[in-house]
């Protein structure tokens, strides 16, 4: 089945008042039936290899630094010493949290977030 034959489904349906999610789970559903099942294949392969990424670690080594400066109250201090550093000015609590962002990217290594701070 064609592409074009796959889309006037898939605008039918939603003419029909079919929710978008359902509808495209059904143009999908015709498409792998319909069509080459080496893509059925081939799309387990395709999902795993797209978390697959070294860079992706970063997320939740991220997210537990955070936590756990967190709970040892170093987030606190961090923003204290912003707050004494650039609090007095107008919007001071912009400026501190920008202050708090460049310092937990500096402690953390990430030098993209703390250029783009």
């Amino acid at each position: 089945m064609s592409v074009i034959a796959i889309f006037i489904i898939w605008l039918f349906l939603l003419l029909l008042s079919v929710p978008v999610g359902f509808s495209l789970i059904v143009v999908a559903f015709l498409y792998f039936v319909t069509g080459d099942w080496n893509l059925v294949y081939a799309s387990g392969a395709k999902l795993i290899s797209g978390i697959d990424s070294f860079a992706l670690l970063a997320v939740p080594f991220f997210i537990l630094t955070g936590s756990l400066m967190n709970s040892s109250g170093i987030t606190d201090r961090i923003f204290n010493f912003a707050r004494s550093l650039v609090g007095h000015f107008t919007g001071g609590m912009g400026h501190v949290n920008i202050m708090a962002s460049l310092m937990f990217s500096g402690m953390s290594g990430s030098a993209l977030a703390d250029a783009g701070g």
